[in-house]
């Protein structure tokens, strides 16, 4: 079935599609459970600081189909920014539709425009060998590193 689908960067009018699809990520990958009050402050905070990231949403008869957080990292390696590719989520029925490529390329044509983005980058879980194929076919390219991570207390 073929969709018309949108891409754009996204709006306070978003909050609640970018949260719910982010509560369903959590869910479908972790079996976790997020707190909906935190997980749509977190959003509301991307969207008023831009230092934070931003997200871009995939629109599709007017609802939104799928998003992405893109966050940054500064490479002293590079003396550039690293853009990395999170939260991303595409629901079910518009899945395996070219969605995630158009997503994709938005951002790539993004940061192509800013000389000082030197890379874009994502995790993925290590069982997900479609989402890695996806990537692959996008010319992403499987890093030397492992991730680690430390809780802190709150």
């Amino acid at each position: 079935m073929e969709h018309d689908i949108r891409i754009r960067i996204a709006e306070s009018k978003d909050v609640a599609a970018i949260a719910e699809m982010n509560m369903a990520m959590a869910w479908e990958i972790e079996q976790t459970r997020l707190s909906e009050d935190t997980l749509t402050r977190g959003v509301q905070a991307v969207l008023d600081n831009p230092e934070h990231g931003f997200y871009v949403v995939a629109e599709s008869n007017g609802q939104v189909a799928g998003c992405l957080m893109i966050t940054f990292e500064w490479s002293d390696w590079r003396c550039g920014q690293f853009w990395w590719i999170q939260s991303l989520y595409i629901r079910p029925p518009l899945r395996r539709q070219g969605v995630f490529r158009k997503l994709h390329e938005f951002v790539k044509t993004e940061a192509l425009r800013r000389p000082n983005v030197c890379g874009i980058r994502l995790y993925v879980e290590h069982s997900n060998h479609v989402a890695q194929r996806v990537y692959e076919q996008i010319g992403m390219r499987p890093l030397l590193y492992r991730m680690y991570e430390q809780r802190l207390p709150r």
